[in-house]
């Protein structure tokens, strides 16, 4: 979607909230619902297709028992495709009652108006506040009274690694600086086998990085109503990002089109060392693999590249605030269904259930203490989500991290050549500096 498509979108769903609505029948508000057809939209597992549709079937027939309704699912596999989505939906006034979004593109979402706010009522009706783990709730909403998205699933960032090849290699310990995980998958590189995992061509992967990276070196993309891209340290984050590849060579050069499932293959069968920016959803892949009982996690490093500690006003920023997020359309006539169906895949059971297919955590209080109990190796992961951030609560977040992104979409000739010019990326930056101001400056006229 290219930036001046998506600059409509937040003036485009604000006004089209009233339309009326046609999303699978009218509300009965309670008790049988039989014959009404609730439509949900998800993100695409790609990892775990044929998972995913065993899960949604299982739902499919809870909620069937449970109300009546039948659910009818659909799934988008990018940010623009969910994006593009919502706007076509909300100006139609048809589409899905309920979507599931990243908490990155909450922000949006929220500015635009055309989502269900969360009061007493609302809350009470999917189990209550109390039912989730707290620092899950950071991207609901700007503040407590303002919120319009229920937790899903909660996904801190970590580095995964080879726990036999480090010892092999006589190196102690994961790293805690990006200069010491570059350091030590240079002697991890030999051969076919790299020291590092990545996946330059995932949807969702790169703007990560350059965030992460910003952050540890002081800068957070988005101060107050000012747009922070066109910056040393934002020019700085994208070479580390690629000289993984092209400078220190700890990266194996079809990364430059893989996906995460590819990255979590390379690692799964002992070809890559390290795999930065994953999850516990590897868990299920990694079970059935050659190094099933050779991995362990561990947050990823504070200390950004070239730095021995963190600089001053840098932030230790190990992951995003990260995880799936459940939203409402306002324009849907079954609100009171859409919010049962919250209330059944935020239940403890369904949550444990969804967790044991796909391996990440619940956003349930309950089951999340039940899934960690006596998993050691879920012990680093819950660290790295108590040292996750937060992304700018702006609506022109959205358009930020896609375009952030689309500077390594643009940059992956360059990789594949073996090197990207840092003036074309300067160039991109600045481009996107003024795209990125104009979004910051509407979403902040829209409040």
């Amino acid at each position: 979607m290219s930036g001046r498509r998506f600059l409509a979108l937040v003036g485009v769903l604000g006004v089209a909230v009233t339309l009326a609505a046609c999303g699978g029948g009218s509300s009965s508000g309670g008790g049988d619902h039989t014959g009404q057809t609730l439509q949900v939209y998800l993100s695409r597992q790609a990892s775990y297709p044929d998972e995913q549709q065993q899960w949604m079937q299982h739902i499919k027939d809870e909620f069937q028992k449970k109300t009546g309704a039948t659910v009818e699912f659909e799934t988008y596999s990018s940010a623009t495709e969910e994006q593009q989505k919502i706007q076509t939906s909300v100006v139609s006034g048809q589409g899905p009652d309920i979507y599931e979004i990243g908490t990155t593109f909450t922000p949006t979402a929220y500015s635009s108006g055309a989502f269900l706010k969360f009061g007493d009522e609302q809350w009470d009706a999917v189990g209550g506040r109390d039912r989730f783990v707290p620092s899950t709730l950071a991207m609901s909403g700007p503040d407590e009274a303002d919120q319009i998205a229920v937790p899903f699933s909660s996904i801190p960032f970590v580095l995964v690694y080879n726990t036999q090849m480090f010892a092999a290699a006589g190196i102690a310990g994961p790293p805690s600086t990006w200069d010491e995980l570059v350091a030590d998958a240079k002697k991890l590189t030999q051969g076919d086998t790299y020291g590092l995992a990545m996946d330059y061509k995932d949807n969702f992967s790169p703007w990560k990085y350059v965030w992460m990276f910003a952050q540890q070196y002081g800068n957070p993309l988005v101060e107050g109503t000012t747009a922070r891209i066109d910056d040393p340290t934002v020019a700085r984050a994208y070479d580390t990002y690629f000289g993984f590849l092209t400078k220190d060579k700890i990266v194996n050069p079809d990364a430059v089109n893989w996906s995460s499932p590819d990255a979590t293959a390379s690692f799964a069968s002992g070809k890559s060392a390290m795999f930065a920016m994953t999850s516990t959803s590897v868990i299920p892949t990694l079970a059935k693999s050659p190094v099933a009982n050779s991995y362990a996690f561990a947050p990823m490093p504070t200390v950004p590249p070239g730095e021995s500690a963190l600089p001053a006003g840098g932030v230790p920023a190990a992951s995003i605030v990260s995880g799936q997020n459940l939203v409402v359309a306002s324009y849907s006539p079954q609100q009171d269904l859409a919010l049962q169906y919250v209330e059944l895949v935020t239940s403890e059971a369904e949550q444990k259930h969804f967790s044991d297919v796909f391996g990440v955590l619940p956003v349930n209080a309950a089951a999340a203490d039940s899934v960690a109990s006596g998993k050691e190796q879920y012990g680093p992961v819950l660290e790295a989500g108590k040292q996750a951030k937060p992304t700018p609560f702006t609506g022109a977040w959205s358009e930020i991290q896609l375009g952030l992104t689309n500077i390594t979409v643009q940059s992956l000739a360059g990789l594949s050549a073996g090197s990207v010019p840092p003036d074309q990326v300067q160039r991109q930056l600045a481009d996107l500096q003024k795209t990125a101001q104009a979004a910051v400056d509407k979403a902040a006229a829209a409040r």
